[in-house]
């Protein structure tokens, strides 16, 4: 998938705009959840996503979906990560 690609999907299926995010090389935030549900695009980097169910890793041009309420934490690999996001 490309860039214009994912942001027609967000539309198409009611995110918000997409926003870009930038994770640090090699961070790693706490465990969490959000409210709302979020659909993910690797613009750069790597980024893994680990939930209580699943760990993937996701690389540019890949996307990942995330429900709301789901407990998780995102990792940036060595060179950071940076993602578009959007949101319902």
């Amino acid at each position: 998938m490309n860039e214009a690609q994912f942001r027609q999907q967000l539309q198409e299926q009611g995110y918000s705009d997409a926003v870009s995010v930038d994770y640090e090389p090699n961070s790693a935030n706490d465990m969490h959840t959000h409210d709302f549900a979020a659909f993910v695009f690797v613009l750069s980097g790597e980024l893994t996503l680990v939930t209580e169910d699943d760990t993937a890793t996701h690389k540019p041009g890949e996307t990942c979906r995330l429900a709301a309420g789901a407990r998780h934490y995102e990792q940036a690999g060595g060179s950071g990560a940076t993602i578009l996001v959007g949101r319902k």
